[in-house]
């Protein structure tokens, strides 16, 4: 049998050779394509084999064409029917026997496992994957990329996060995508451009099991949008459909299922996302700032350079340790023993699934952390559990993340529109300065935020209806009603404000983040909500000047730092022991 699946039988001098065989599903069919030779004579047809008449046709036919008798063709007919039917029986079975349609993660050499572990084991592990994200390339974007990195991890979690980037084209979205997929191991993600309404169905029971499933476009899966909501809630995928059975050939009722826990990871350019979507994933966010381009234009030139070829090659060496690394990760479970003092906000129905995201956040920090924590043991049930417990610093570090992320997914304004709404206050207040007119008094036209904003037409159209449903921006009528004009009615301080989510507990002295947004100045004034329900809430000290994102993550982690060394003397377990022993692998 050739791996074509072309099956040659030699008799004498009579070469018979069969195609097709794989063709037949069931029991009762047995059509193939036979050809016969026998010196220089041939005979070719299309015969099915179950058939006695058609048998009985070939025998009378091939006998002539082939110059040889009838009860010679027929003994033939018959060798090779017993062959074609030992094929066709050794397919079938093969069709029904599971196969794991997940690939198997390369062997890690020595060298590359040390590497991995010392990686794992480095006091300094969340300011090392930032910057290691910023030397292969990714400008910028400290926080999303931590936030994307930790996601990922979650994958080996019971309850995942999903992930859905939104920006405008071009801002680099996808550039965001690639950089984070880049660190997770090949055999551990699936990347699709489009996906159809029910191919998420038939992909496998254990084909997606902790794996990434990451799709380039939002709107390349929006047929398949059901099937990714109830596979992100649920952790498992169930449909019934109708079939043949490969024994008998009857329609049957046959049940597939595709098992979970799997991580989503999305991109879009839609301004408005289905909501029933948006709210199961963390919503990042591109800086699409003057400045944010102007490095990037920086970097796409220095790329090519010598400097840049090599800045690739280091690249590479360290993409695969990121890999190596997350292999040696292993499914432990996590213990939160702070949970009962954290705090969330309630106001909300939506809130009920951010407060899961915000928790498997913190999980997420403990659980990339197992090299450097003890690993515990419980028994239950006679089956014995290991686990790593969180600590405080996971927590203030998940803090930190969640008012970025969480605090912007509440706010009423996507990203592209409170840009606009940005570029708008700036140009009133310009106006005020230079016209020595009220607030009240500064008109603006389309035009004028497709120039302030840098957008198109429609895309300047669809912002200002938003402003306007929000009463940010009321309309008036221009001279003699030939043409529309506006005022900026949003009179808060969007340069200085940002996201940000009250209520979140630092368990390290018992404050609140309410209480630490005068304290640490510098991370208030780049993550407090601009305006809509979250506006004012947790505003502290006003500062003049604001730092950009570069700046935010190495503020971050000295925060984080200087919460260790503040919680060490008290954070001990319930055992008695202190956070400080060392790891046991």
């Amino acid at each position: 049998m050739s791996v074509t699946g072309e099956l040659t039988l030699t008799l004498a001098d009579r070469v018979y050779r069969v195609r097709g065989i794989e063709k037949n599903a069931s029991y009762e069919l047995l059509k193939v394509g036979l050809r016969a030779t026998c010196g220089d004579f041939f005979h070719l047809d299309t015969i099915d084999l179950a058939a006695a008449k058609a048998r009985q046709a070939w025998v009378k036919q091939a006998s002539v064409e082939l110059g040889i008798s009838e009860e010679v063709a027929k003994s033939d007919l018959g060798k090779v029917l017993r062959a074609v039917e030992a094929r066709r029986d050794a397919l079938l079975v093969e069709r029904l026997q599971p196969k794991s349609d997940t690939p198997a993660a390369p062997a890690l050499s020595p060298a590359q496992h040390d590497a991995a572990l010392a990686l794992l084991r480095d006091p300094r592990l969340i300011e090392r994957i930032v910057a290691d994200f910023e030397r292969c390339g990714l400008v910028g974007e400290p926080v999303n990329a931590l936030v994307g990195y930790l996601a990922t991890v979650t994958r080996k979690l019971a309850h995942p996060l999903a992930l859905l980037v939104q920006s405008t084209s071009a801002a680099g979205k996808s550039t965001l995508m690639d950089a984070v997929l880049r660190f997770v191991p090949e055999s551990d993600r699936v990347h699709y451009s489009a996906m159809t309404g029910q191919s998420l169905f038939y992909l496998g029971e254990q084909s997606m099991k902790h794996r990434i499933l990451a799709i380039a476009e939002e709107e390349g899966v929006r047929q398949a949008a059901y099937a990714l909501k109830v596979l992100q809630s649920q952790g498992s995928l169930t449909i019934a459909s109708t079939g043949k059975d490969p024994v008998t050939g009857d329609l049957l009722t046959k049940t597939y299922t595709v098992e979970g826990p799997v991580m989503l990871f999305l991109t879009t350019t839609a301004i408005d996302v289905d909501e029933e979507l948006t709210n199961r994933c963390l919503v990042l966010t591109i800086d699409e700032s003057r400045e944010q381009t102007r490095a990037i234009l920086a970097r796409q030139r220095a790329a090519r350079t010598l400097a840049g070829l090599k800045a690739d090659r280091d690249a590479q060496a360290i993409t695969a340790t990121h890999r190596a690394a997350q292999q040696l990760l292993r499914p432990l479970a996590v213990v939160n023993p702070y949970a009962d003092r954290l705090g969330f906000l309630d106001d909300r129905t939506r809130l009920r699934r951010d407060h899961q995201k915000y928790l498997t956040l913190i999980d997420a920090i403990a659980f990339l952390h197992q090299y450097q924590r003890p690993i515990r043991h419980c028994v239950e049930d006679g089956v014995t559990i290991e686990y790593v417990e969180v600590t405080p610093v996971d927590i203030t570090l998940a803090n930190r993340l969640a008012h970025e992320v969480l605090g912007r997914s509440l706010d009423e304004l996507p990203p592209q529109t409170r840009r606009v709404l940005g570029a708008l206050d700036a140009f009133v207040r310009e106006s005020i300065r230079t016209q020595a007119a009220a607030r009240s008094a500064v008109r603006f036209t389309r035009r004028d935020v497709r120039e302030q904003a840098g957008v198109s037409d429609t895309q300047a159209r669809i912002h200002l209806e938003r402003l306007i449903e929000l009463e940010h921006v009321a309309v008036h009528r221009g001279r003699n009603g030939a043409q529309f004009v506006y005022e900026l009615v949003f009179d808060g301080a969007i340069g200085s404000d940002a996201p940000q989510l009250p209520g979140l507990i630092e368990v390290a002295d018992g404050t609140t983040t309410t209480d630490l947004a005068g304290v640490n100045a510098d991370l208030a004034g780049c993550l407090r909500p601009a305006c809509g329900p979250l506006a004012g809430t947790l505003r502290g000290a006003e500062t003049a000047l604001h730092p950009s994102a570069d700046a935010v993550l190495p503020s971050l982690v000295a925060v984080v730092e200087e919460t260790a060394q503040a919680a060490e003397p008290r954070a001990t377990r319930r055992n008695g022991t202190s956070y400080g022993d060392a790891p046991r692998h």
